[in-house]
């Protein structure tokens, strides 16, 4: 008579296959070593993952430069690269907890959105949320360009926008429509490179520290103006008051100063 075999795995696999212990103890296993394969799968991805995203974010970064009239030639000449930082708008720094990667969630979260009362307003939003994703360009002396989004509403909607601002912060190196609601051959001419050409070089505040910036009636007469678009009044005044907005208290002022200082 042969002695008991005391191997737990051959008493395992001398079981009939329709044995109930035998197929839990087999899927248990299994559900065990596959967690362990995908785990580790994990942490030896994680850091090509981290690449990828890093190389994602720069090339959505280079494609919206490459929108803005100019911007493609001065990042060269600049010998520079992008970085994205979200910011804080009511504290104009850096935002303590919330990330590139974080921010859409957070601002699912309406504690995050600032209510703009009707003086505040001027650029027609309602609200505003309290942190931005935006881009920056640094050389030896600090912030050397910044990358700004921007949003207001014209005549037909919403625009969208990204500004581009010397690192000066006072001086206007591009912009680019990104959206619009705008009328066809009329307001819709804001996207057109030949009108944002108009933008490079123009001043936003005066010497008094106020936002100057204004779209012209016709053509631009001062530093602080860029020329308007023909029939298009409504779309130019909504341009206006979006950039003073944005480039105001209530947008990134407070990060505007910041940066001027050598604070950021």
């Amino acid at each position: 008579m042969a002695g008991t075999d005391w191997n737990p795995w051959r008493r395992l696999l001398a079981l009939p296959n329709e044995s109930r212990a035998k197929t839990i103890i087999v899927a248990f296993l299994v559900s065990a070593i596959c967690a362990l394969l995908v785990s580790s799968a994990t942490v030896l991805l994680r850091p090509i993952q981290t690449a990828n995203r890093a190389a994602e974010e720069q090339a959505r970064i280079g494609d919206l430069v490459r929108g803005i009239p100019g911007m493609a030639a001065l990042l060269e000449e600049s010998g520079g690269t992008l970085s994205t930082v979200v910011i804080n708008l009511n504290t104009g720094r850096a935002a303590q907890d919330v990330t590139a990667e974080t921010l859409d969630a957070a601002l699912t979260d309406m504690a995050n959105w600032t209510v703009l009362d009707a003086g505040a307003d001027i650029a027609g939003l309602g609200q505003r949320p309290n942190f931005a994703q935006i881009f920056l360009l640094r050389d030896d002396d600090g912030v050397s360009l910044a990358l700004l989004p921007v949003a207001g509403q014209g005549y037909g909607g919403q625009i969208d926008a990204i500004l581009a601002v010397h690192g000066d912060m006072n001086t206007i190196a591009g912009i680019a429509i990104t959206q619009h609601a705008e009328t066809p051959g009329l307001g819709g001419r804001i996207e057109d490179r030949s009108w944002q050409q108009n933008f490079p070089g123009t001043i936003i505040r005066d010497d008094s520290g106020d936002v100057r910036f204004s779209v012209a009636r016709g053509d631009a007469t001062t530093d602080y103006e860029v020329d308007g678009i023909t029939g298009a009044t409504r779309t130019g005044s909504g341009i206006t008051r979006m950039m003073r907005f944005w480039l105001g208290p209530d947008g990134y002022g407070p990060l505007i100063d910041a940066i001027a200082r050598g604070e950021f």
